[in-house]
């Protein structure tokens, strides 16, 4: 699958950004220039050689602040989508061959996640237990998850009767060895989609939370949390907003782009557009659409 997105345009851009989005993670707080967290007299500094991006109403450098933020922006995006991928493929899937009982429940508690507003959730919970960026993201992570559910749900019933299945139950199979075997196989593709945009999604749920200082102790700098420093001072620095906002807005493009790119390359369309190029790049044996010569 890997090679078929990168196959596409698309998937090309969309990996790219997102190796870079994560390069900043990884190495941003050793690339900022200036200590993101040290104040100055020279607050609302324009851009200059010494402040690539000008200092916030404190002094401090908003290009090493922007650097340094980028780690919990990506965790925290990251630990929304793990978190919705356990709590809800895993039951998603035992939901076919888990029996009737175990089935109404899990459907029952995705319905009663999907009715709960999961901002507002959130919030309470983070009032009880403290303000902290983790729990933040594991209780929305959790809220998430009924459209991991879902997902497997879907695509393991529609192999769960397939011939190859019901002969493996006859011959006395275990559930966890079908799983293994024959359903995540065919489940991972549509989890794969589900994740990429989840990852996006998460990226839009850390970045409000952290707009409203929720989740992070100030003066711990975030994306959010810029964006959200620099609309108090439009009036000086009008144009001061734009690169948190776009950073925010490239990275869940990419995620949704990598999504499409997954989805483009995998089942019968995927097979189709194999066919397609296979039969462009030289002459060899005649390919149908379902991908078999």
């Amino acid at each position: 699958m890997v090679r078929r997105v990168l196959s596409l345009t698309s998937g090309r851009i969309a990996v790219v950004i997102l190796v870079l989005i994560a390069l900043l993670a990884v190495c941003g707080p050793w690339l900022a220039p200036q200590d993101p967290l040290a104040t100055s007299d020279n607050a609302l500094a324009s851009a200059s050689g010494s402040h690539w991006l000008g200092t916030d109403h404190l002094g401090r450098d908003v290009f090493s602040r922007l650097l340094d933020g980028s780690r919990i922006s990506v965790l925290g995006s990251l630990e929304v989508a793990l978190t919705a991928l356990v709590v809800g493929a895993v039951p998603g899937i035992l939901s076919v061959y888990s029996g009737r009982v175990f089935e109404w429940l899990t459907l029952r508690l995705a319905d009663t996640l999907v009715a709960l507003p999961f901002m507002l959730f959130a919030i309470a919970v983070i009032a009880l237990l403290g303000n902290g960026i983790t729990q933040a993201m594991l209780v929305t992570g959790v809220l998430v998850s009924p459209l991991f559910y879902r997902v497997s749900r879907a695509a393991t019933l529609a192999v769960a009767r397939s011939p190859y299945v019901e002969a493996a139950i006859v011959s006395g199979a275990s559930v966890g060895w079908i799983v293994r075997r024959h359903v995540w196989v065919k489940v991972l593709p549509p989890i794969a989609v589900a994740l990429a945009q989840t990852i996006g999604v998460g990226f839009v749920i850390v970045s409000s939370l952290t707009f409203l200082g929720i989740g992070v102790q100030p003066p711990a700098p975030t994306w959010g949390g810029l964006l959200a420093t620099d609309l108090g001072y439009l009036s000086h620095q009008p144009w001061a907003p734009v690169a948190p906002a776009l950073l925010i807005m490239v990275t869940v493009w990419a995620c949704n782009l990598l999504a499409d790119a997954i989805r483009d390359v995998s089942g019968e369309a995927g097979r189709a557009l194999a066919g397609r190029r296979r039969a462009r790049t030289g002459p060899s044996a005649p390919v149908t659409v379902g991908g078999s010569r």
